[in-house]
């Protein structure tokens, strides 16, 4: 007979095997891919073991990440997290036996990190739909577009300023 009570090994918000996991670190968000049983895959810096990868700031700036297989509850420590497919409706996931397989291949490599174009929450995202996406790389790239292109023009500015300064009429 099956009980409706939760098992209490289930982590909270009851993910499924492929979900994307979203980890609220206090200055950024970091991304993981459920495995089931508890577990999930995720990127971590190399030079760190993996207690230290959990939540080291460190891990934005790498520039090589090793695959890890580890317990979400480990990972998520003091911080919370919550399930978050929101690609779904504009990308098609992938059968879960796929994406279980693909991931469970990586486990343990090393891979190329760059926080803008190659990141943990593109890590996930290919691995659920076969392209990696990031909304947050997204917004950062705009961010530093917006900041370049008003420092461009207030550099414009203090010349065209400087110039009519130094004008002798």
């Amino acid at each position: 007979m099956a009980s409706s009570e939760a098992d209490p090994s289930d982590p909270p918000g009851n993910p499924q095997p492929g979900d994307l996991i979203e980890i609220f670190r206090p200055a950024y968000q970091h991304w993981a891919l459920y495995l089931g049983d508890g577990y999930i895959i995720n990127l971590t810096p190399v030079d760190e073991g993996q207690a230290a990868a959990m939540s080291s700031v460190k891990s934005v700036f790498s520039r090589k990440a090793v695959v890890r297989m580890q317990l979400l509850k480990e990972v998520v420590g003091g911080d919370s997290y919550r399930v978050n497919n929101k690609y779904d409706d504009n990308h098609t996931p992938l059968p879960v036996f796929d994406i279980i397989q693909r991931a469970q291949h990586l486990i343990g490599q090393e891979v190329s990190y760059d926080l803008l174009g190659s990141n943990c929450e593109h890590f996930v995202t290919l691995l659920r739909y076969g392209e990696g996406v990031s909304e947050q790389a997204t917004r950062a790239i705009g961010a530093i577009s917006l900041v370049t292109a008003a420092a461009s023009a207030f550099s414009v500015l203090g010349l065209i300023n400087t110039r009519s300064r130094n004008r002798p009429f």
